[in-house]
Order: C-alpha cells, then structure tokens, then sequence
C-alpha cells in the first residue's frame, strides 16, 4: 500500500502537531505553563506507533524532562520526533519552557508560561513507496533539515484535585515550498494549533478513584478534535481506563506505578473511520515510562495524579 494516502502531492493547508493518546500524562508538550507544577522532578519517555500495518504510517517519540526551581519557578525540556512514510518525511522539535507559579490561596494555584522552540524539517520524495510520477525538479520538493525558529504560551490552573489549561504551544506559522508558482507551492504551513485540557480526581473510596480528562484541539483548516477520557486509579497502583477521540477512534489504556518513582502506560487505539476497517490497519499503539523523584515542596499533594 502506497504511502501516497497522506496527500503528499498536494495543497495542506494545514500541519497539526503531534497526536497523543495519552496527553493526559505528557501535558509539557501541549502546555509550557505545566513546567514544574507538578512540585516533582519528572522525566517521560514516550512512543507511538500509528495506523499498525500500513506502510509508511506515522511513528512518533517524545522525551520531556520538567522540574519546579526555587519556590514558584519551573523548567521544562522537551523532544519530539516524527517520521512519516518511513523517512520521506522527518520532523524534530526541541523545547525549553519556563514556567512562572502563583498561589491563589486554599490549595489553588495559577501558573504561566512560555516556550522556546527550534523545528527540524526533512523532506526526501525519493522514499516515497509506490512513487512513480514525473521526476520533481532538483530543490522544489525536497527539504534538507530545514531550522525554523517558534515560541508559545500557555496558562495552567491546578489544584491537588484537577486542572485546566489553555495554550498555543507554536505561535508563529512556518510556510514550506513558498518559493514557486508550481503545484507544489505551499505544500505545506505550520499552523497555530489552540489546546484546552482539563481533569480531575474523583474519590469513590479508599481504594478507588475515578480521574476524567479532555483535550480539544482546534487548528485552521482542520477538524475540530476532541479527546475524552477516564481511568480509573485502583489502589494508588492499576490504571485502567478508556478514551474516545470524536469522529476518529476508540482506546484502551492501562497504566501501573511500579513504585514512587516508577511508571509505565499502554494506549491502543482503534480507528472507527473507514481507515479503521482497512484490513491493514492493525490500530496504534502508545507506550511511556515516567521518572518522579519527590521533593519537600509544599504544593506537592503526594502522590499526584497530572
């Protein structure tokens, strides 16, 4: 199967980020304002592998490291990498946030942040399965680890039950092959992607607690996405929960906290679109492993659930 799906060689209006199931455990790549809000230092590691089956489908890796600084300051870093078409296309992101705390009395916080970033492009058409079009002119299409410079803000209200945030984690719009009047003019623009995310923590009794969360979405030219999701916390240890992304899949997810430093979580997601029941289309897939290591800082409600 030809990885031509993606709409390679035509207009794209508009890129969106990368896409995560379990954003419910990786908010420093949405929102640079989570940076240290945690009252923990914490480092993640995450990959996805998308559309299982289909050649070519997307595979995705994040690692983010963030810790509080001083009282109310915190610093995050975070890499993101994508690869497309098994290595037509590659997207690398580097970003470092600061994130600045206020404390709004009874357990209440409100956090502020902003991010610096670098975006590596690399476009190489040749790898392209299937590919049998004209030859594309030397420089038109292909890009060669393309740097382009970003930056973001975003704002985080959280108390030791739940949060919402509100962020735009790339500000300015990056437009690729926008030197040429042929059809592959603007192939491709970054566009400015708005997030919402929200949870919280329900206790049903000692032993079980219930933690609901949503992200949306929304950038120009795109579908409205909508994630919802609710695990259920047994014993301070078994996660075990499900997800809906609106109008596109349907997720399992389980996680385990090893210990008080350790954690790891699965994701499985099921397409209900018509890609869903393509016979090569074995789902996607999440996993990440999460290091915390506790400090004295007083709005750390131990353990944290976000």
């Amino acid at each position: 199967m030809s990885i031509l799906f993606l709409g390679f060689f035509t207009k794209i209006q508009a890129q969106q980020d990368a896409q995560f199931t379990q954003y419910m455990y990786n908010t420093l790549s949405v929102n640079p304002a989570y940076a240290g809000t945690s009252g923990v230092f914490s480092a993640m590691v995450l990959h996805r592998s998308q559309w299982v089956g289909l050649e070519g489908a997307p595979k995705t890796q994040t690692v983010n490291i963030q810790t509080p600084i001083k009282k109310a300051f915190g610093l995050g870093f975070s890499i993101i990498n994508d690869d497309i078409g098994a290595g037509t296309i590659k997207e690398t992101s580097f970003d470092l946030a600061a994130s600045y705390e206020i404390s709004l009395g009874r357990e209440q916080y409100f956090s502020f942040g902003l991010k610096a970033s670098g975006h590596i492009l690399n476009v190489d058409v040749n790898k392209l399965s299937g590919y049998e079009r004209e030859p594309v002119p030397a420089g038109r299409v292909d890009i060669d680890n393309k740097f382009s410079p970003n930056f973001g803000v975003g704002l985080y209200y959280f108390t030791n039950k739940g949060y919402v945030g509100l962020s735009l984690p790339n500000i300015l719009e990056t437009k690729h092959f926008d030197n040429s009047e042929s059809s592959a003019s603007k192939l491709a623009t970054e566009r400015m992607n708005f997030y919402i995310i929200g949870g919280y923590v329900f206790d049903i009794n000692d032993k079980l607690k219930l933690k609901p969360a949503t992200l949306l979405k929304a950038v120009r030219g795109a579908p409205l996405q909508v994630d919802f999701s609710a695990n259920f916390i047994i014993n301070e240890k078994i996660y075990l929960g499900a997800a809906y992304r609106w109008d596109a899949a349907l997720s399992a997810l389980v996680g385990f906290q090893i210990n008080d430093q350790f954690m790891i979580g699965l994701a499985y997601d099921r397409e209900i679109t018509d890609l869903g029941k393509a016979r090569f289309n074995d789902g996607s897939f999440e996993a990440f492993l999460r290091f915390e290591l506790y400090t004295n800082r007083n709005n750390c409600g131990c353990p944290r659930y976000f």
